[in-house]
């Protein structure tokens, strides 16, 4: 289905340009507004947001549209995207809208929506919110206008919502962890989950400016954990990013694990607790490591289209609980509806706790093999999948690496250029068949 302003997750942009205005919350609040009154006479909203500077104008202009429409607001101010699922599914609200561009830098921001059971909407859903932003506005007359109130306790419920994820047994008492927020929107709520759970905790990234979310701190820039892990001389450290649905980890010797070898871990610890773990979905990026790992204790890795969504789409279709990409976003679906940062943290760390092994030792045995990324800016009009010297490169490549190796071609979904990965037990192999398909893409 063909959508102008929804992408694989919700509408995203520069902050002033495109969909990313106050004129056009506006009219999406007052467009979703319509939509969700087709079901419900009165519906009732709940909008959290990140930190970012463009949350208030962007949160004002949707409060209006959707009182314009006869819906009622809940504000929580700052909370994690998962915090708002959490939320809206809790207290029976029919939808939950965050602001926030997750990642990326302060001056991007953007408008993302969970349904009333707390789940990512689907595209006929989003395609509706399209077709209505085409419809003139109906304004409700001044007595159905809609009414907009503060959920002043929205941190508190979301932290003991968190803690409810693990056993009361968890104590991290004796444990030093470094949490990283990202300067983000669980800066006020992620330290104070684990201090809760007995750990001594040291904060950074906790100092919001409007400015500052995701600069040099976060699950994208984990450097400053690790360099905070060896000043403190801390066990582990946990690096959330701006809505804190994405994690990484990093050990006393300032280790760094990513969402593949986390996600392998929380399936270790269900397999020891005598639960079943039929499989677990990855991505097209998923180590293959990790992959032949899985398969030696039985369990299958099914790998999605790059995005959470997917994941998410492919571990409902199957009934299947864990799911993650690399990236450090990762599924839960016994404790969270969606990907959850703080709540994949307690997994692992949970999973520490019962082994009596630190997270090295769980992953024993698991060495990433080494991938070779290269981008390649294609040609105006030129369609990759029609050069056949890349073809047959490619073929020679997976020939020549076997079962020790894979390769994976894709045009990127956000700029143009194509994308060529090779992984493989042999690092110098690997490099060479990418240089050699890499060359040919830029020929054709």
């Amino acid at each position: 289905m063909s959508r102008t302003y929804f992408g694989t997750d919700g509408i995203r942009g520069t902050v002033g340009q495109g969909a990313i205005t106050p004129d056009f919350m506006l009219r999406l609040g007052h467009a979703v507004g319509q939509v969700l009154r087709r079901q419900t006479p009165r519906p009732t909203v709940l909008i959290g947001k990140d930190t970012r500077i463009s949350g208030y104008m962007l949160e004002s202009s949707l409060e209006a549209g959707f009182a314009s429409a006869g819906v009622d607001v809940l504000l929580t101010g700052p909370l994690p995207t998962p915090g708002v699922a959490y939320l809206t599914r809790a207290l029976r609200l029919d939808l939950g809208v965050v602001i926030s561009a997750s990642h990326n830098p302060f001056d991007d921001n953007g408008i993302k929506f969970f349904s009333s059971g707390g789940h990512k909407l689907p595209d006929e859903w989003e395609v509706a919110v399209e077709a209505e932003l085409l419809v003139p506005p109906k304004w409700v007359n001044s007595a159905a206008l809609g009414k907009a109130r503060r959920l002043t306790d929205a941190g508190g419920r979301y932290i003991e919502f968190c803690k409810s994820t693990v056993p009361h047994s968890l104590s991290l008492r004796g444990m030093k962890i470094v949490v990283d927020a990202a300067h983000g929107a669980a800066y006020h709520v992620a330290p104070d989950v684990f201090h809760e759970l007995g750990a001594n905790v040291v904060r950074i990234g906790c100092s919001p400016d409007g400015l500052n979310i995701n600069q040099g701190v976060g699950a994208t820039a984990p450097q400053a954990l690790v360099q905070a892990i060896a000043e403190h001389r801390a066990d582990y450290g946990i690096a959330l990013d701006g809505d804190a649905d994405r994690l990484q980890m990093v050990d006393a010797q300032g280790r760094l694990f990513n969402g593949d070898e986390l996600l392998y871990v929380m399936a270790m610890d269900r397999l020891a607790q005598q639960r079943a773990v039929p499989g677990v979905v990855g991505t097209l990026m998923t180590n293959m490591a990790v992959e032949v790992a899985l398969a030696r204790q039985g369990v299958k890795l099914v790998r999605a289209k790059v995005g959470d969504r997917y994941v998410l789409e492919e571990l409902s279709a199957r009934g299947w609980h864990l799911g993650g990409e690399s990236s450090g976003h990762l599924l839960a679906l016994d404790r969270h509806t969606t990907g959850d940062g703080i709540v994949s943290a307690l997994q692992i760390l949970q999973a520490v706790r019962r082994s009596g092994l630190n997270l090295h030792a769980m992953l024993e045995g698991v060495a990433l093999f080494p991938q070779t990324m290269i981008n390649v800016r294609l040609r105006e009009g030129s369609d990759w999948k029609l050069n056949g010297v890349l073809a047959d490169a490619q073929h020679k490549a997976e020939q020549e690496l076997g079962d020790a190796g894979r390769v994976l071609i894709r045009a990127s979904g956000t700029e143009p250029v194509l994308r060529v990965m090779v992984e493989a037990r042999d690092g110098v192999l690997g490099r060479r068949c990418a240089e050699t398909m890499a060359a040919a893409a830029a020929a054709g």
